[in-house]
């Protein structure tokens, strides 16, 4: 296999990695608020073999911290969960460093299309149990259920969504 084969098959497989890591994230976010470290690490260090292989990790560390500082006071400001923080700043090493300032914007957007969906499904949540009668009618009747508690409870957004539906899009349009 010839060193140019390697590197196009490591251009692919590094960003679905990613992706799917990111994906997982978002799943684990949707099913329990929470964000597992070894999720966040993974993507983190997916991204930062794609700046390698690109041959941008000194830019790529250098936007990372940008977004880390900034995610940080987010989160410090009450305005980001922690693990959003995390992942915000993992997810800005998938893409690369000139790509960061569309990551946010397009990760906004997804936030936005993520409370849009909340604010439709909303009126489900708190409607009356649907009646279940197959597995999947079932399944969906649960998953209203549990949002249902959800949003009595003031629980967030599983924002981690949004953050793998930004970059995934930034990642995709290259």
């Amino acid at each position: 296999m010839s060193t140019t084969a390697l590197v196009q098959i490591i251009t692919i497989l590094v960003p679905a990695t990613g992706i799917l890591l990111l994906l997982a994230a978002a799943l684990q976010d949707i099913a329990t608020r929470t964000i597992p470290n070894g999720l966040v690490v993974g993507v983190a260090g997916i991204g930062f073999i794609r700046q390698i292989v690109e041959g941008s990790a000194l830019p790529g560390l250098l936007a990372f911290a940008v977004v880390l500082i900034a995610a940080i006071l987010c989160w410090r400001g009450g305005f980001i969960g922690g693990g959003d923080a995390k992942l915000l700043a993992a997810a800005s090493l998938m893409v690369f460093p000139g790509q960061v300032l569309a990551l946010i914007p397009a990760i906004a957007i997804g936030g936005g299309l993520l409370s849009l969906l909340y604010l439709i499904v909303t009126p489900l949540c708190t409607s009356r149990r649907p009646a279940a009668k197959s597995r999947a009618r079932w399944l969906f009747a649960r998953i209203l259920r549990v949002e249902r508690h959800r949003l009595r409870h003031g629980i967030t957004l599983p924002y981690a969504a949004a953050i793998a539906a930004g970059t995934i899009f930034v990642v995709w349009r290259g």
